[in-house]
């Protein structure tokens, strides 16, 4: 079974979720539910490096758009987005989570996903 150890989208409010001009997207994750996690699939090593690329895309829409990514933990994983060239509308922000784990000489690579809806309004 699968433990959910994040990631987690840091929004203040539902009224937050909202967007016009420039925002900036956090997560973050927990640290004790990912080393279980590891644990459970054999990969209990070394946490090296976090890594969280974020994406959007157009609500009904196929294909994600990079807006940049983070491996600053200590910050939340910060990306800045400016939405002010988007038309206003439902979209969706992926925040795509990698954990690299190096056991011995060798590295693995996990991944999660959070998906969380907002909307543009410039």
């Amino acid at each position: 079974m699968s433990i959910n150890w994040g990631p987690h989208f840091i929004v203040p409010s539902e009224a937050a979720k909202e967007f016009s001009g420039i925002v900036v997207l956090r997560e973050n994750f927990e640290e004790e539910p990912l080393r279980e996690e590891l644990k459970n699939l054999g990969l209990d090593g070394a946490v090296v490096r976090v890594i969280n690329p974020w994406y959007y895309r157009r609500k009904g829409e196929d294909t994600w758009i990079k807006i940049g990514e983070s491996d600053r933990r200590e910050d939340n994983f910060p990306v800045r987005w400016d939405t002010s060239r988007l038309r206003d509308g439902a979209y969706e922000v992926l925040g795509l989570m990698h954990v690299v784990v190096r056991i011995d000489d060798q590295e693995s690579m996990i991944a999660r996903q959070n998906i969380v809806e907002v909307k543009i309004q410039n």
